[in-house]
């Protein structure tokens, strides 16, 4: 999946305490590095030395924001980060996290995972208190709620808090000597806890960046549950009742997650090679080779090949570091589409029948010049196989597809995608066998997880749930 026909994740947390205080800046940059992927438009560091917080945030990649020079000042023994794609409210300055007020209880700063679908009706709660807000992100909800709730520790007033929530969210939560993480009762996002190997603990988004840091005894964070890190102490508490019925967000494992990640107790990387041999037990075809379109693809390709019995091979090479780019592209460029991204190998697809392994599908701008790319490399077929079900409603928990109308599975049958993108042959991978991937079982009931973008099931009712940008008139 790739370019404009791209479903993206709205961020990645990550919160850590120590109880010596050495690098504690350093060690959130190299976290949120490795959460990079979960989103690209922005990044910022708060920090706390046990009385002042300070912050840094800008526009643009981990990398390039967080300069020597722009982590010294970041000292303290406590600290949150956060890598942006936006969701609720647009990419502007405004709206890059982690949020810093100041309190009657001292400093306050709130980073954010996942998506509120009563956020609207909480802004003008509000609004209609005397609140003046600065933001378009639902992010800014949550910091002042908590800055204006009851009790007499952070704890107490996050409690209170809580129930007001409806919808996805993994939260890390800086206090002037504390780090606080919650996860909502649904588990939508995920967020795992570890040990630092030097001392004080550590909570992210994914454990993959939990393993960069040295983290051991790594758990997932129960949904419902609240975890404090304070030095060399952790403490957790259930403050929600679960669910009865989970909602884990399956898209984390068919796109979203690095494959080296672990979550609900299961490798990523195993469970979509599982998708690509589910894949090949629904919709094998007479081919020659195996390719993926790199790089979440290529588990899944690699599957499929061993189920198959059919050779696997690379066909598109990636431009890992093409990124955002500022430069405007020329006309001719601009033309080529995914020439900007992918070159095609022709000695591995000349005269070849290729099955070309995609995770997804989602507005279709680009499986078409995928397709074609392929063709013209000189492949004499190309079946398009898709390893998750056709993608048919928005969602509302975290993810930006786009509306139902921008979805090119919502318009169109199968064979009018298959016509549109110029495939021989287009196939998508089933619920029951996604699931099957995903349960590593015969049988796979989608227990504990949520589909709403494949079904239209949403485990709440997303009625007032509000579009990306609802917020922005009044701001702009």
């Amino acid at each position: 999946m790739t370019g404009d026909d791209v479903a993206h994740d709205e961020c990645g947390v990550l919160g850590l305490s120590t109880p010596h205080g050495e690098g504690v800046a350093q060690l959130a940059f190299f976290g949120l590095f490795a959460l990079q992927h979960r989103g690209q438009e922005a990044a910022g560091i708060a920090v706390s030395d046990g009385k002042r917080a300070r912050v840094h945030k800008e526009a643009g990649l981990v990398a390039t924001v967080f300069t020597p020079d722009a982590l010294a000042p970041l000292t303290g023994y406590h600290a949150i980060g956060h890598t942006r794609y936006s969701t609720t409210g647009s990419n502007a300055e405004r709206n890059i996290q982690p949020f810093l007020v100041e309190t009657m209880h001292g400093p306050l700063s709130v980073a954010h995972n996942g998506n509120l679908v009563n956020a609207t009706a909480l802004r003008d709660e509000l609004l209609s208190r005397g609140f003046g807000l600065t933001a378009t992100s639902d992010t800014e909800v949550f910091t002042l709620m908590l800055a204006a709730a009851g009790g007499q520790t952070w704890q107490e007033r996050i409690e209170r808090t809580l129930p007001a929530w409806k919808g996805a969210f993994s939260l890390v939560i800086l206090a002037a000597d504390q780090v606080i993480a919650v996860r909502d009762p649904w588990g939508f996002r995920p967020l795992s806890v570890g040990r630092l190997p030097h001392g004080g603990h550590a909570v992210a988004s994914e454990t993959c960046a939990l393993s960069t840091l040295g983290c051991v005894d790594i758990e997932e964070v129960a949904p419902g549950e609240m975890v404090t890190l304070r030095g060399a102490e952790l403490d957790r508490q259930q403050v929600l009742a679960p669910q009865r019925q989970g909602a884990r967000c399956t898209f984390e494992f068919v796109y979203f997650s690095r494959p080296d990640s672990v979550w609900d107790a299961k490798s990523v990387h195993h469970v979509r090679q599982r998708l690509g041999v589910e894949l090949a037990k629904e919709s094998l075809v007479d081919a020659d080779v195996v390719i993926p379109v790199p790089d979440s693809s290529i588990p899944a390709a690699i599957g499929f090949a061993a189920q198959s019995g059919l050779p696997f091979n690379d066909g598109l090479i990636k431009n890992r570091y093409i990124g955002r780019t500022f430069i405007e592209p020329t006309q001719d460029i601009r033309e080529r589409g995914v020439a900007l991204k992918f070159n095609a190998l022709s000695e591995n697809l000349e005269g070849k029948r290729v099955i070309m392994i995609d995770d997804s599908l989602v507005r279709g701008t680009t499986a078409g010049p995928l397709v074609k790319l392929v063709r013209d490399a000189g492949a004499a077929e190309v079946h398009l196989r898709i390893t998750c079900p056709p993608i048919t409603h928005a969602c509302h928990f975290g993810v930006d597809m786009g509306h139902d109308g921008d979805l090119i599975a919502a318009r169109l049958s199968i064979a009018e995608m298959e016509h549109h993108i110029g495939a021989d042959s287009l196939a998508f991978l089933s619920l029951d066998g996604m699931m099957r991937a995903v349960a590593d079982r015969d049988s796979g009931p989608d227990d504990g997880y949520c589909n709403a973008c494949f079904t239209g099931d949403y485990p709440i009712a997303v009625g007032d749930a509000q579009a990306k940008l609802a917020f922005e008139g009044v701001l702009s």
